[in-house]
Order: structure tokens, then sequence, then C-alpha cells
């Protein structure tokens, strides 16, 4: 079993072992992250981010450093030369010049995939559109896999934007792989999960399901709470996004009916979806989430450029 050379675009690229070992790793470096501190002396990493991110972009950088590695690429598009009308294949023709990995958000699904069909670096997608974000799943279930000590048995509910959730879309099926899992669907009747995804779901991996509108009506049952923003980015109508912007609250009161171990969990940014005064409850982890993203990042990258042998 290897990962060295290959793409990550969705997490169903990996087979269930593949994610363990990146998983592993991930725990060995949180461990002891000095050992790792020069693995990438060498490497380059661009990151090709066509749409806007701090999370993702910061710490694909912070992995790559933390390797001893470097980084080139661009924030914004508009500064590359995509403005001229670049395409997606030139540009990342060249930049497999230039580097040795690259990560690429893009605001179009399926960009990602086409720069992979022309690249000749591995390429790690770091969003498409509503579609996919493999690898803030690998960061959810590596803080679960850690916070809770197993991926399988659990109650999990996706509070908020499930239609164009790309972080949703890609937790969703990616623990519906691992056994006895259970999903609990909280949203508007608009941003509702997308109908292949539930059919894929309760059809073909039998899997229970859930839908409500009520948050208060699960609570009290549920080993982790995904929250999620309503995305202002995704909607053609701004009268539906102030609408709908509010739906979800959780507060202090809420969580009076929770689990004392439940897990809150937000792939950030949030905007009002989780009040501050819930920053202090213990079983928030969306912060310590973040930073088990630089991890599971510095992982993927290491096993992927095939340096780990090294360390």
């Amino acid at each position: 079993m290897s990962l060295v050379g290959k793409h990550l675009i969705d997490p169903g690229d990996f087979t269930l072992d593949e994610l363990n070992s990146v998983f592993q790793l991930a725990e060995k470096i949180i461990k002891k992250e000095e050992k790792f501190s020069e693995i990438c002396k060498g490497k380059i990493l661009a990151t090709l981010f066509y749409e806007p991110s701090t999370r993702t972009r910061l710490s694909f950088e912070s992995a790559m450093l933390r390797m001893g590695g470097k980084v080139l690429g661009f924030s914004d598009a508009n500064v590359s030369s995509v403005a001229k009308g670049e395409s997606i294949a030139d540009t990342i023709r060249t930049i497999s010049a230039y580097a040795d990995i690259a990560v690429i958000r893009h605001p179009k699904e399926g960009a990602p995939k086409l720069a992979s069909k022309y690249s000749t670096i591995p390429i790690i997608n770091g969003g498409d559109g509503g579609h996919q974000h493999p690898t803030q799943t690998l960061t959810d279930l590596l803080t679960i896999r850690i916070l809770k000590g197993s991926l399988q048995g659990l109650r999990v509910a996706f509070c908020g934007d499930l239609k164009f959730g790309r972080t949703v879309h890609s937790l969703i099926t990616t623990l519906s792989r691992y056994p006895d899992n259970k999903f609990m669907l909280i949203s508007p009747r608009e941003l509702r999960l997308p109908e292949n995804i539930k059919y894929s779901l309760e059809n073909y991996k039998n899997i229970e399901i859930i839908e409500t509108e009520n948050l208060e009506s699960v609570i009290d049952n549920i080993d982790i709470l995904y929250m999620t923003r309503i995305q202002r980015e995704r909607f053609f109508n701004e009268a539906d996004y102030v609408r709908l912007k509010d739906s979800y609250i959780l507060n202090k009161d809420k969580l009076k009916y929770a689990k004392k171990d439940m897990l809150i969990m937000h792939p950030l940014p949030r905007v009002n979806e989780i009040s501050y005064e819930v920053d202090e409850d213990e079983r928030a982890v969306y912060f310590k989430q973040a930073e088990f993203g630089v991890y599971a990042r510095m992982a993927l990258m290491a096993l992927m450029l095939g340096v780990y042998k090294n360390a």
C-alpha cells in the first residue's frame, strides 16, 4: 500500500487502510513533531487558491513549513495569469515544473479533478464549489478518532447548510464507510442534503437517517454535533440568504440537553451559528479541530511525497 504520487480529489480515492495510514502518521507527528521537522527539505508545495481561504491554505503552508519544505502559489486568482484567461490545464502544466505537490481550491465543481488529468505532480483538492473537501474530512476524522477513540458506532448530527456544504458531503459519505454509524440531518427544507447523497446512504449502504428541522428534538441523543454556517457565497438570491442565515444558533441553553461527552465540531469559519459563550464548553472542539488539520495535512503530504521513510 502506498500513497506516493496519488491524487486526493475525493475521500473515496483512498481505501480505509490508506486513510488509516494517514491517521496513524498524524498521531505520530502529534507526539513527536520534532522528528519530522526536515523530512520535506527540498520539497515545494504549490497553493493554488481560486477562492478565499484562511484555515485550509494556511494550514497547508504551515504543514509544509513545519516539515522543512517551501511554499509558492497564490491566494487570489486575480493576481495570477488566470486573470489573463489562462486555463487550469495550462496553469497546472506549468506549476508541475515548479513544485512537487499542489493543493487547489476552486469555486467550480470538478476543477481539481480536471487539473489532476494534466498534472505530473500529486494534486490535492482543497475544496471545489459545493462538491467535496477531502482534507477537511481527514481533519474531522482525525479529530473524532483522537477524541472519541473510534470512527464507528456513532450518532452524528449535521446541522445547517447541508445542500451546499462540501465539508458535510465529504464527511458523511466517508463516515458511512465505517460500521454502525447513524446520521441526523438538521436543516431548513431549502438546504437539505442533496437527494443523490441521501439515496446512496439509505439504499446502497442501508444507513439509518433521521431528517428534521428542529435541533432541540435530537440534541439529547447524539455523539457528535457538526455545525455549519449558512454560506452566503452559494446563494443566488440575497433575500433567501437573509431569511435562512440564522436558522440555527447553538447556545448554552440548547446544550443543557446534550450528552456530557458530545463533541461540538465546526469546519469554520463561523458566523452566527455558534454563540461565543459555547467556546468555554469543554465539548466545543472546533479550534482543536483546526489544530489537528495541520497534522492531518503534514501526514498526507509526507505519504504522497514518499518522504516518511526518512523520518
